[in-house]
């Protein structure tokens, strides 16, 4: 058998399993350097994706929620329409005794020897009378009895034309509409 003869010296031996230690120690801490650095890719690649699912819900529910707000929009003009409408059918129930109160008003204050032709309301508060009567002094009499009433103020005479054929005399008066107590009735309702 032959026998071994180390001809290289010792110390090139030993400078070759050092590098060669040395490599391998290398090489563990870059594989475990390696996976440090793929392990915190995706630890933070799974935060990002986690904050993105996040988002994306919020964006859901904010959109429902948008929607919901038209929907409230929607109901609260709704509501707004419905009430200003509930107000005039209020006020149209408050008035609907009006007309009864001026034509008793209208039948018990005219004198004797005015007879009316026509009775119009225009716009909310005035009234026209246009009428004949016997003299002057009658169309007097009925600005003042008129001017008495709790539902008619300030009566002025427009046009007053006697006939001298016939002695009669017409007229055209507006005065102002009035509801007495008014505020106590719709505090009532």
């Amino acid at each position: 058998m032959a026998t071994k003869i180390n001809l290289l010296p010792w110390r090139e031996a030993h400078r070759k399993t050092k590098n060669t230690e040395f490599l391998v120690v290398l090489g563990i801490c870059g594989a475990l350097a390696g996976l440090v650095g793929f392990g915190g890719f995706k630890y933070a690649e799974d935060k990002v994706n986690f904050q993105k699912d996040r988002n994306e819900r919020l964006e859901d529910e904010i959109a429902l929620l948008q929607e919901e707000l038209e929907e409230i929009k929607e109901l609260e003009e709704t509501k707004n329409n419905l009430l200003a409408r509930m107000e005039i059918i209020q006020q149209l129930q408050s008035q609907r005794p009006q007309i009864v109160h001026t034509f008793h008003e209208v039948a018990t204050r005219i004198p004797d020897g005015v007879f009316l032709k026509t009775l119009k309301q225009t716009g909310d508060k005035h009234m026209v009378i246009e009428g004949r009567a016997e003299s002057n002094a009658r169309v007097s009499a009925l600005m003042r009895t008129l001017d008495r009433s709790d539902y008619f103020t300030t009566p002025k005479l427009e046009v007053i034309e006697a006939d001298k054929i016939d002695g009669i005399s017409t007229f055209r008066l507006v005065m102002k509409q009035d509801r007495p107590n008014a505020e106590e009735n719709e505090n009532g309702l």
